[in-house]
């Protein structure tokens, strides 16, 4: 039995799917189970609740051959290591308490970089791949830059204006890479019952590309005028908090960029290994433009 966390999520949905194809057991653990796609919700068992309530993860949990675990956003959180270390604990020690035969979570680069200690949601994040490791469970951690589907938020922009906005540079090149590669690869590692210990697994995309690089794809492939517009990283973060978001969260999110401008993707080496397949041009055919028509 493979145990799924965020099962309606951008990647754990297409986790799940994949599982399916191979016609693997699934269980899902979902707060609201009406929102998973009929078919699978014909195909998986459920179990209903929250990933940071410990009945639930444990019940969950039993009999558990692999879990795939991605905390989920939080923007209410009242400080980081809420979000994330102290959210992932009940499931920690049900990891456990029940026998789990291997985990598979979502994290991210930059552990050991000089700017990791100030990377706001990474450095979160892999405490908290620390916290999965010390349970003694077989964990590995994939490791990612930026995602391609983030510009999915910006739909909007790009259709009525043909812009989007972020804080960082428009011509550093960066790793970026897409939901879907993410999914299959954590689909192969949960199936995979030949692997121990603890690691990490990048999938970093086929290429470097700078936000203004994007622009000129997604100009070629929408057939229409696209740039990037470079803000200050007070007029996002105060567009964040004007959404709700809390201090802590909208600091934290501002922190990981300003460490991404000072390299915090780039000492991941890039290998055939940690190359994924699909190119921001396919992306974009297959993702954004459909989204945009």
């Amino acid at each position: 039995m493979i145990v799924i966390s965020t099962p309606t999520g951008a990647i754990g949905s297409q986790v799940v799917q994949n599982l399916l194809d191979r016609n693997a057991p699934v269980r899902v653990i979902a707060r609201n189970p009406d929102k998973l796609d009929p078919a699978v919700r014909e195909a998986v068992e459920v179990v209903q609740g929250s990933l940071d309530d410990p009945d639930v993860v444990t019940k969950a949990f039993a009999g558990a051959d692999a879990v795939f675990w991605l905390v989920p956003p939080d923007p209410k959180a009242a400080s980081l290591e809420a979000a994330y270390v102290d959210f992932t604990r009940p499931a920690a020690a049900a990891f456990a308490s029940q026998g789990v035969g291997r985990v598979v979570g979502v994290s991210a680069l930059g552990r050991g970089t000089p700017v990791e200690k100030e990377s706001g949601y990474v450095h979160w994040s892999l405490r908290t791949d620390d916290l999965i490791a010390a349970t003694g469970v077989p964990y590995r951690a994939l490791t990612m830059p930026s995602f391609m589907d983030n510009i999915l938020r910006a739909v909007p922009s790009i259709r009525t204006e043909g812009v989007f906005t972020d804080c960082l540079p428009g011509d550093t090149r960066r790793p970026t890479c897409a939901t879907r590669d993410i999914a299959a690869a954590a689909a192969r590692l949960l199936l995979d019952d030949t692997w121990t210990g603890h690691g990490s697994v990048p999938v970093l995309g086929p290429e470097d590309l700078s936000f203004d690089d994007m622009a000129a794809v997604m100009t070629d492939v929408l057939g229409r005028p696209v740039r990037y517009q470079q803000v200050p990283a007070e007029t996002i973060k105060a567009r964040l908090l004007g959404y709700g978001m809390t201090e802590a969260m909208a600091q934290g999110r501002i922190d990981m960029m300003a460490a991404k401008e000072n390299g915090l993707d780039s000492a991941e080496p890039r290998t055939p290994e940690s190359s994924s397949p699909t190119t921001f041009r396919q992306w974009c055919e297959e993702v954004l433009r459909p989204a945009v028509s």
